[in-house]
């Protein structure tokens, strides 16, 4: 059925009702196989989306020197790549435009009663983000820090280190 407009598909788009916030909600999915024993077995690892497939990650990548990666290690990633737009977005709120912004997450995970179990996270931040008052600045990324959904999910320590370059 034709209303005499293009681009219908548009127009319904338009017509939806908005959500209040509390209702919005996303899944991003992602799985594991793990082949053997603890030591000697091997897994890989994939997200849905297919940015990430078939990555392979063993006992020696985990806990050794072998190249690769791990679950800490994809942890760190999220979190860097979390806290950066995290900080994109309080900057922006603040009236300010960052150029650039290179976070680097170093995961710390230590052998407990309870188990292996991380237990810190610093996250190092350099900021390119022309006429910032450095206060303001610092303001943000705390906020940052603490707004990140991964930041929240984690209930390890976290620090951080805050530049403008």
């Amino acid at each position: 059925m034709s209303h005499g407009r293009q681009g219908g598909c548009e127009d319904r788009v338009k017509r939806l009702p908005r959500l209040p916030l509390a209702a919005i909600r996303m899944e991003r999915k992602a799985s594991a196989q793990w082949n053997g024993g603890l030591k000697d077995g091997k897994g890989t690892v994939s997200t849905a989306s297919g940015a990430v497939k078939g990555v392979p990650y063993t006992f020696a990548m985990r806990f050794g020197d072998t190249p690769g990666t791990n679950p800490e290690e994809l942890i760190a990633a999220a979190h860097a790549g979390c806290f950066s737009m995290a900080l994109s977005g309080e900057l922006e709120r603040a009236g300010y435009r960052p150029e650039r912004i290179e976070t680097k997450a170093t995961v710390n995970f230590d052998k407990t009663d309870a188990g292996w179990t991380v237990k810190a996270i610093h996250l190092d931040v350099a900021a390119k983000v022309p006429g910032a008052d450095p206060t303001k600045f610092q303001t943000a990324a705390k906020a940052a820090e603490k707004g990140c959904p991964i930041s929240r999910l984690l209930k390890a320590d976290i620090t951080m280190t805050a530049k403008l370059v």
